[in-house]
């Protein structure tokens, strides 16, 4: 029988009791998909966290060692100088190949042990000025949900934990079983980590995702011709206004995020039907097989064949030997 995904949250002093939950309830077993979950601290024990809380670990970094993802959550106060067997820990895994990606704070761990430099990374907005001078080599990025540097990954602050953790079922297991998974979390199956985590304050628009109906809309009629002046139309805005705030709310021009959500739904037809390429760039708006062959290939990194040979039967448990699952580089 072949093993689960061994996922290992790492829960250091100070953790913030959200960034622990988010891992803890994407990957439960319970969801019905090859993970397993645990965590660990330093050492065995109750580890305090932050706002009074605390967590009862039995294990210590030792777990670590037989880790396929480990996931560091955000602690405070954001950039507290991690101990040294923790930044030998993380080294030690990164030398084996296995996957590790923080949330908010927990980037500053990654940083201190050195596996963010040369890469780009992100961490909560307001500790982005401390990373980067603190970390110059790394080139951090003040306003994305998150960042994939293939087995290094980083997230925004809260709830972009989220996003990131789903990007990661998305990448091992395919659309639907992240689809699935974000349904049972009551929360958005897919935002980019190009987008924005919040609004710039010299914004006149006030703070929220003030065209999240026009992009479900977007999302039902994938097959249409769309034009920025109809979608601007359907907010109710100009098509200037329209633009300025899209860009604000998601990091992408119009054009760019209807691009690749029609990717997303080629995804997901190539995984749960047996439709061919030519119908399934038809349904999604992409027009031709080549079209969708292009434009898959820039985004996802592998043909439309290879995704269908990897995720198809609509179970997304494929590729899943000795705990490790195929590699997919997605940029969705």
């Amino acid at each position: 029988m072949q093993r689960p995904h061994s996922v290992v949250v790492l829960v250091l002093d100070g953790a913030l009791p959200l960034d622990v939950g988010i891992p803890a309830e994407v990957f439960h077993p319970e969801t019905g998909f090859p993970y397993e979950v645990s965590v660990c601290g330093v050492e065995p024990g109750t580890v305090p966290a932050h706002g009074g809380f605390g967590y009862a670990v039995s294990r210590g970094l030792e777990a670590l060692a037989g880790a396929d993802t480990i996931i560091v959550p955000g602690y405070a106060p954001a950039g507290r100088q991690v101990p040294a067997e923790v930044q030998e820990a993380l080294r030690s895994a990164a030398a084996r190949g296995v996957r590790i990606a923080s949330i908010c704070y927990g980037a500053f761990a990654l940083a201190d042990a050195g596996l963010l430099d040369g890469l780009r990374a992100t961490t909560h907005w307001d500790a982005v000025k401390q990373l980067a001078e603190r970390h110059p080599q790394i080139t951090v990025e003040p306003n994305v949900l998150f960042v994939d540097e293939g087995l290094i990954l980083t997230s925004a602050g809260a709830a972009a934990g989220i996003d990131l953790c789903l990007h990661i079922v998305r990448s091992d297991l395919g659309v639907s079983a992240a689809n699935e998974i974000a349904r049972s979390l009551v929360t958005a199956p897919y935002r980019s980590g190009g987008q924005a985590q919040y609004l710039p304050k010299n914004s006149s628009v006030p703070h929220g995702d003030t065209l999240a109906g026009t992009r479900e809309w977007v999302l039902l009629r994938l097959d249409q011709h769309l034009t920025i002046d109809g979608l601007a139309a359907h907010a109710r805005m100009s098509p200037r206004t329209f633009l300025r705030r899209f860009a604000d709310e998601t990091g992408n021009t119009p054009l760019q995020w209807i691009l690749r959500a029609r990717v997303d739904a080629a995804r997901e037809l190539l995984e749960g039907t047996r439709l061919s390429i030519d119908q399934i760039a038809d349904q999604v708006g992409l027009g031709t097989g080549s079209n969708l062959r292009l434009h898959f290939r820039r985004i996802v990194d592998v043909t439309p064949s290879e995704y269908r040979a990897t995720f198809a039967g609509g179970s997304g448990h494929a590729g899943v030997g000795s705990g490790q699952f195929p590699a997919l580089s997605s940029q969705l």
